[in-house]
C-alpha cells in the first residue's frame, strides 16, 4: 500500500532543491500556504448550498449527494494522519505540490463530473490533496521561521481558515444563481495554479533522512476508526440509519481507535507520535482546542437556521450576515501578537475562551424584528474572538516542539481540529434536532426559542473548556509571544 501510494504522487524525478534566498521564503511562505488554506476552506463548505441545484442538474434527489459532502471529510480524515510521514520521507516541498496538483486535479473532475459516483470519487481525490496542504503547510512555517515570529506567520494560516467557511456559502448561492453550479469547483483552478507556482519558487524542502518506514497496521488501524467515525458524525441526526446500527458503527470506531492506542504503545515508530502529550502545553493546546471547538464548530449550523428558519432571511442575506465575522478575523491579526506579548498565553486563553462563549450566549437575544446592526455587532465580535483564540491555540502547539517533531505534532494537531469541528456540527445537530422535535418549524415563534436552547448549550461548553487553561504556566508560550518572563520581569 505504502508503496502504491508513493509511486502515484512521487515520481522518481527529484525536483530540484531552491535556491531562493532565505529571506524571499520567508516573505512569500505564508502567502503561499494561506492561497492553499484558503482554497481547500472554501470548497469545503461552498457546496453545501449547491446541492439541489446539483441534483437536479444529475437526476438524482438531494440527498443522494450526501456522499458528495461525506466523501471529502473521511479522505481528510484518513489522510492527514499520514501527512506528517509523508513530509518527513519525501520532503515538504514535493508533498506540498502533490498536495496542490492533487486537489487541483480531484476539483477538475468534480466539476467535468457526469454522475453521482464520479462526482464521489473526484471528492475523495481532493480530500486527499487537501489532507496533505494544512499539515505540510504549517510543518515548512515551523520550521523556516524562529518561534518568535510564529505567531505573526499563523496568522496568514489562520485569516483563510477562518474567511473560508465563512464566505463559502454565499459564494456558493451567488454561483449557483447566477451561473452553473461546475463554476464552483472550476473556481479552485486559478488559486491551485497560482499555489503551483509560487511552490516551486518560494517553497523549502525540509525532510528527514533518516525517515523510518510506515507503520501500515498503524495507518489501517487508526484510519478506519476515523474514517468510520467520521461518517458517523456526518449523518449523525438525520435519522438516515437505525439507531442499532448507527450505535454499531459507533462502537466499532471506538474499537479500532483503541487498538491503534495499543498498537502505538508497542511499537517504536507509531503513526502518531502520542508520546507528544506528555509535553505539558502541547497536550494542553490541542486538548483544549478540542473541547473549544466543539462549541464553535457548531456555529455554521446553527446560525443558518437561526437566520433562514427563525428570521425569515433568504440564504444570500444569512450569508451576508456571517460576513463581519471574516472582517473581524483580518482586524484581530493585526494586534494578536502584542497581545499575546502583554498578556501572555494563560491569560489570554482563559479570558478569551470565556468571551467566546458570552458571545455565543448572546445569540440567545436575537429573534423577529432583531435589529440588523446587532445581528452585524455580534458577528463581528464572533470572528474578532475566535481570530486570537485560534491564533493562541494553533501557536502554542509548538511552543515547546523541537523543528524535527514539527512534522508529528502537525499531524496530531491537524486530525483533532478535524474531529473536532465535525463533533461541534453533530453536536449541534443533536441539540438543535432535539429541541425542535415536534415543532412547527416554518413557525418562528417556536423555532427561535428551540434554537436559543442550542446556543445556550453550546454557550456554555465553550465557557467551561476554559477551565482547561487553567493548567497553563504563566510563561508557557513566552518563546513565540516574544513575551518577558514574570520572572526576569519581577
Amino acid at each position: 500500500m505504502q508503496v502504491i501510494f508513493a509511486s502515484l504522487l512521487f515520481p522518481s524525478s527529484h525536483l530540484p532543491v531552491p535556491t531562493t534566498p532565505t529571506d524571499q521564503v520567508q516573505r512569500y511562505l505564508p502567502w503561499l500556504v494561506a492561497v492553499a488554506l484558503f482554497m481547500e476552506n472554501l470548497d469545503a463548505t461552498i457546496v453545501n448550498t449547491a446541492v439541489p441545484v446539483m441534483a437536479e442538474n444529475l437526476q438524482v434527489a438531494p440527498l443522494a449527494l450526501k456522499a458528495v459532502m461525506t466523501s471529502y471529510t473521511l479522505s481528510l480524515a484518513v489522510f492527514i494522519p499520514v501527512s506528517g510521514w509523508m513530509a518527513d520521507r519525501f520532503g515538504t516541498r514535493k508533498v506540498f505540490l502533490q498536495a496542490v496538483s492533487v486537489f487541483a486535479l480531484g476539483s477538475l473532475l468534480c466539476g467535468l463530473a457526469v454522475n453521482v459516483p464520479m462526482l464521489v470519487a473526484s471528492r475523495i481525490l481532493q480530500g486527499m490533496g487537501g489532507a496533505m496542504m494544512t499539515p505540510v503547510g504549517r510543518i515548512a512555517l515551523v520550521r523556516t521561521f524562529p518561534r518568535s515570529d510564529l505567531i505573526r506567520t499563523m496568522n496568514y494560516v489562520i485569516i483563510p481558515a477562518l474567511i473560508g467557511p465563512m464566505i463559502g456559502p454565499f459564494l456558493g448561492g451567488v454561483i449557483v444563481h447566477w451561473l452553473h453550479w461546475r463554476i464552483i469547483f472550476f473556481i479552485n483552478l486559478p488559486f491551485a495554479f497560482a499555489g503551483l507556482w509560487l511552490v516551486r519558487r518560494y517553497m523549502p524542502d525540509y525532510r528527514d533522512e533518516n525517515s523510518h518506514p510506515l507503520d501500515r497496521t498503524g495507518f489501517l488501524l487508526f484510519g478506519a476508526g476515523i474514517a468510520l467515525l467520521s461518517y458517523v458524525l456526518e449523518v449523525f441526526g438525520e435519522h438516515s440509519l437505525a439507531a442499532g446500527k448507527l450505535s454499531l458503527m459507533t462502537a466499532g470506531s471506538l474499537f479500532l481507535l483503541a487498538a491503534y492506542g495499543w498498537h502505538s504503545r508497542r511499537t517504536d515508530q507509531p503513526l502518531l507520535a502520542l508520546w507528544l502529550f506528555g509535553r505539558r502545553t502541547f497536550r494542553l493546546s490541542v486538548l483544549g482546542g478540542f473541547f473549544t471547538r466543539l462549541g464553535v464548530g457548531g456555529m455554521p449550523f446553527l446560525l443558518p437556521l437561526l437566520y433562514q428558519l427563525g428570521l425569515g432571511y433568504a440564504p444570500w442575506q444569512a450569508g451576508l450576515l456571517t460576513m463581519p465575522t471574516a472582517a473581524a478575523a483580518i482586524l484581530m491579526k493585526i494586534s494578536s501578537q502584542s497581545l499575546l506579548a502583554r498578556f501572555g498565553h494563560r491569560s489570554i486563553l482563559i479570558v478569551n475562551t470565556l468571551l467566546i462563549g458570552v458571545v455565543i450566549l448572546l445569540f440567545t437575544q436575537i429573534g423577529p424584528g432583531a435589529p440588523v446592526w446587532a445581528i452585524l455587532l455580534l458577528s463581528f465580535c464572533q470572528g474578532f474572538f475566535m481570530s486570537l483564540q485560534f491564533t493562541s491555540m494553533n501557536s502554542l502547539v509548538y511552543a515547546d516542539v523541537a523543528d524535527r517533531d514539527a512534522s508529528k505534532a502537525s499531524s496530531i494537531a491537524s486530525t483533532s481540529q478535524q474531529l473536532s469541528f465535525s463533533f461541534g456540527v453533530a453536536f449541534a445537530s443533536l441539540v438543535a434536532g432535539w429541541f425542535l422535535r415536534g415543532l412547527d418549524q416554518t413557525n418562528p415563534a417556536e423555532v427561535v426559542p428551540a434554537l436559543h436552547i442550542a446556543f445556550l448549550t453550546m454557550g456554555t461548553l465553550v465557557m467551561l473548556s476554559s477551565t482547561t487553561y487553567w493548567w497553563l504556566r504563566r510563561d508557557d508560550g513566552n518563546n513565540v509571544s516574544n513575551r518577558r518572563s514574570s520572572v526576569s520581569a519581577g
